[in-house]
């Protein structure tokens, strides 16, 4: 057998070091966990994580044909003008063969990063905007509390109007669609129910709403309120409407 060839060397050391390998190579793959599986060789973008996640991308698209999870074994072997990449995760059971015949490119690293993602434009983001803006529903409304709890859940915000009516505003960051109108009515009769109260309106609060739940909406004679999420801690987009512009 000849001499294993550089990048195998470099291979075993960054996996001994946990290190992040980024790997292009020609392979073939069989797999053997959550079903049985067999790739024919072609080009392919492996990754490999200080973790043991193992990935496998094609030239294209954004999910990886092939995966291991967290906590995967990985080991090399060198044979005759082939490598093999051998993965085994011992919790779930699975088995991983990765046949290299071609090298492209390897590239190994050190690396470092504690840090976790903060996202912005969660529908607690448009609750939090209504209640310090609740002018961007419409003019007067005065804010009273959010998040609310009921036996259905929470409401994002309540609301008085200019007429002391009291006003339940659910917020979607997506289009609302007919679910979404029916957990507003749950939340309104709730409230009236235990509030022993009647003027109570309901404001569906989001980006859009699809054409069956603005009808059901209507009909039970509650509104839609086009609001966009905050993006990028953005207070809000100065060109939305307010519910008196309509």
């Amino acid at each position: 057998m000849p001499s294993p060839p550089p990048f195998h060397k470099q291979l075993e050391h960054a996996l001994a070091k946990k290190e992040i390998i980024i790997l292009l190579a020609t392979c073939s793959i069989d797999y053997n966990g959550r079903a049985q599986s067999s790739l024919a060789s072609g080009d392919r973008l492996l990754i490999i994580k200080p973790d043991g996640t193992l990935l496998v991308h094609q030239p294209t698209g954004n999910v990886p044909i092939n995966y291991m999870k967290e906590g995967t074994h990985i080991h090399i072997t060198a044979q005759p003008n082939v490598w093999l990449l051998h993965a085994h995760h011992p919790k779930n059971q699975e088995f991983m063969t990765i046949e290299l015949t071609r090298i492209y490119h390897l590239y190994t690293q050190q690396v470092h990063d504690g840090e976790k993602i903060i996202l912005h434009g969660h529908e607690k983001d448009m609750s939090d905007m209504l209640y310090a803006q609740p002018d961007l529903i419409e003019p007067g409304l005065r804010a009273v509390s959010r998040e609310e709890k009921t036996e259905f859940g929470f409401i994002d915000v309540l609301c008085y109007d200019q007429h002391n009516n009291l006003v339940i505003i659910e917020c979607k960051r997506n289009q609302a669609d007919f679910k979404a109108v029916e957990q507003l009515q749950r939340y309104v009769e709730k409230v009236k129910q235990s509030k022993g109260i009647t003027n109570v309106r309901g404001i569906l609060a989001s980006p859009s709403i699809s054409a069956n739940a603005k009808t059901f909406l209507e009909q039970l004679g509650y509104q839609h309120v086009a609001i966009n999420p905050p993006h990028f801690k953005e207070q809000h987009r100065k060109n939305q409407k307010k519910i008196g512009e309509y």
